[in-house]
């Protein structure tokens, strides 16, 4: 074996060792990436190899972590949870519900069909990065995880780009190299009829089997904003002079402005009103005792006319201070703890706000809660209060002996003010990048940093927004990417293809190719794939004697079959942090797809090519 043959087949065993390692989980994705990329570095160090630009050494293979693309999905992911911080979509998600309210497929099926015919006539990354948190707010709006939601807009943008000649860059791509290396001309709709019964027999599989292969998997942020379940906090509500409830009448004994909460008392001086409410008209001076969820007592403390008040936490930034800044308001829930000072007193007496600058918005308590004013209730041990404060006065707590606090229960109460300015953001960076005014690239960092300096979001959410897991995938994968293409294994691959199938009909040698290049296209880049094979596939195609648009278009079709893994296509990686998968959820839910696309399509292309 000569030396290139040696780093070739060491470059095959760290691919293959690499993803094995992936889909077996027993390790982080990030310690297997990193592993990959040093193994590379080491057999290229020991085995030198000389390129045109020079000898192969660590600086091609970390190269990829600053790849344009990674940098793009990074940028995409902060401006994303600009979205989630301004609960920019909540209102649309809200509408689309509306809309599809008894309807037997919800609301998420009709708007993945409108994502797919969009994405026949714009990039996929823009329309998944504008439709993403769309879905993600729906999606916590039905109560369903964004699991199920997630990788079905990934997979329709790619089917649905793959039936128009502008669908994707890898159509574009294999129409520019056939163009000059044979006489095919691939025009706007050429391989639309085709590509389009194929996509929609790819929609049937995601609508209606795809969901069941995905395993719900709920963060703590999940649970968090649908309410942790449903459990429920007492809180009051003072009606103050100015308060937006005043005035609010009782209708069939509730009170609209508060559907989302249960309203268990009135007290209005002396007096209570005990539900159902006949006609009552909140005054001045009352005090509103209600029952809610978690998610009910955040929306009510968000926004500009916020219901209930938080007294002592800053949550409207000053004038000469960055909005959303570390002084937004938090929400924790904190257990009393056995022995407490706080047990037997009720949460006035208790002063939490004058010792530790944490204003009580709700209490829980396992056992039946007293009808009366949640300031009038005596603090027992194990009784669960809802607090709110700067993340500095809540991250104090954990030095509290009076309370437990519970870490993963702490999150950042959605800076809605800011809502329209991170949708017009938003909206801007789509605009450009779907026109082509900016390259994704610079629009997507333009939008992260603009979402910055308006205060969507502060520099410590956009750190938590980018995903080690994805910066780590997309860098080795663009690392085994350059050794493959270095040492020339994917030709090798290609010719062992060709010497395979000497001799086969044509429709046999159209589906080996098939399959051969979906293969590939889920361990290196699409375009380099298919930019790699287009020669290939028109040269097969001449010792065939079949119509050389076959196999360019049989070329189009496979290298968009990106399902399988995370790393297949960039709207894969997209979605991989906002919808909680692992690298086993994408071979589980993909791989059939991708055989789906495959068996499809090797019936009907002899068919449509007439051979």
């Amino acid at each position: 074996m000569t030396v290139v043959g040696l780093q070739m087949a060491l470059t095959f065993i760290v691919i293959a060792g690499t993803i094995v390692l992936y889909a077996m989980e027993r390790f982080r994705i990030e310690a297997v990436a990193l592993g990959s990329v040093v193994a590379l570095i080491l057999i290229f160090t020991i085995l030198p190899l000389q390129t045109p630009t020079g000898p192969l050494g660590p600086t091609q293979f970390l190269a990829g972590f600053a790849n344009p693309a990674l940098i793009t999905v990074m940028a995409l992911l902060t401006i994303g949870q600009a979205l989630f911080q301004t609960d920019a979509l909540d209102k649309p998600a809200q509408l689309l519900m509306r809309m599809f309210r008894g309807s037997r497929i919800g609301a998420t099926t009709p708007l993945l069909l409108v994502v797919g015919a969009i994405s026949a006539f714009l990039n996929n990354t823009p329309v998944v990065v504008m439709f993403l948190p769309v879905l993600v707010a729906l999606a916590s709006a039905q109560g369903t995880s964004a699991t199920k939601v997630l990788m079905p807009l990934s997979f329709i943008t790619i089917l649905g780009g793959m039936t128009t000649l502008i669908g994707s860059s890898t159509n574009l791509l294999v129409a520019d190299v056939a163009r000059r290396s044979t006489d095919v001309t691939l025009k706007f709709f050429t391989f639309t009829p085709l590509g389009t019964v194929l996509a929609l027999i790819g929609v049937v599989y995601i609508v209606f089997v795809m969901p069941r292969l995905l395993k719900p998997r709920r963060t703590m942020a999940d649970e968090l904003q649908t309410g942790a379940g449903g459990k429920q906090f007492i809180a009051q509500i003072a009606i103050s002079y100015d308060h937006p409830l005043v005035g609010t009448t009782s209708v069939a004994g509730m009170f609209p402005s508060l559907k989302d909460m249960t309203v268990r008392l009135v007290q209005r001086g002396e007096k209570p009103f005990l539900p159902p409410f006949d006609n009552l008209v909140l005054e001045p001076g009352d005090t509103v005792i209600v029952a809610a969820t978690r998610s009910a007592l955040t929306r009510a403390l968000s926004g500009r006319h916020a219901i209930i008040g938080s007294e002592g936490v800053e949550q409207q930034p000053s004038e000469d201070k960055q909005p959303a800044s570390e002084g937004a308001a938090t929400l924790a829930e904190a257990v009393v703890a056995p022995g407490s000072r706080l047990i037997g007193r009720t949460t006035a007496q208790a002063s939490l706000r004058a010792e530790t600058g944490c204003v009580v918005l709700g209490l829980q308590r396992r056992s039946r809660m007293p009808r009366m004013a949640m300031t009038d209730i005596r603090l027992e041990a194990g009784d669960v209060l809802l607090l709110a404060g700067t993340r500095g006065d809540i991250e104090s707590l954990r030095g509290n002996h009076d309370v437990l606090l519970l870490d993963w229960s702490a999150a950042e109460v959605p800076q809605r003010q800011y809502a329209p300015r991170a949708l017009t953001i938003f909206m801007l960076v789509v605009a450009c990048a779907a026109t082509g005014v900016l390259p994704i690239a610079t629009a997507a960092l333009a939008g992260a940093f603009a979402m910055l300096m308006m205060g969507c979001l502060n520099v410590r959410q956009a750190l938590r927004a980018i995903d080690s897991r994805i910066f780590m995938l997309i860098g080795a994968s663009l690392a085994a990417a350059t050794a493959l293409e270095a040492t020339g294994g994917a030709e090798a691959v290609a010719e062992a293809l060709v010497n395979a199938m000497e001799g086969q009909s044509p429709r046999v040698i159209l589906s080996a190719l098939f399959l051969l290049i979906a293969v590939l296209t889920n361990v290196l880049s699409n375009n380099a794939t298919a930019v790699l094979f287009t020669p290939i596939a028109a040269g097969i195609a001449a010792r065939t004697g079949v119509d050389p648009e076959a196999f360019i278009v049989c070329l189009i079709f496979a290298a968009n079959s990106s399902f399988a893994t995370p790393i297949g296509y960039q709207t894969n990686l997209i979605v991989m942090g906002p919808g909680h998968y692992r690298f086993s959820d994408f071979l589980r839910a993909g791989t059939p797809l991708v055989l789906i696309i495959w068996l499809s399509f090797t019936l009907l292309a002899p068919w449509y090519y007439s051979f």
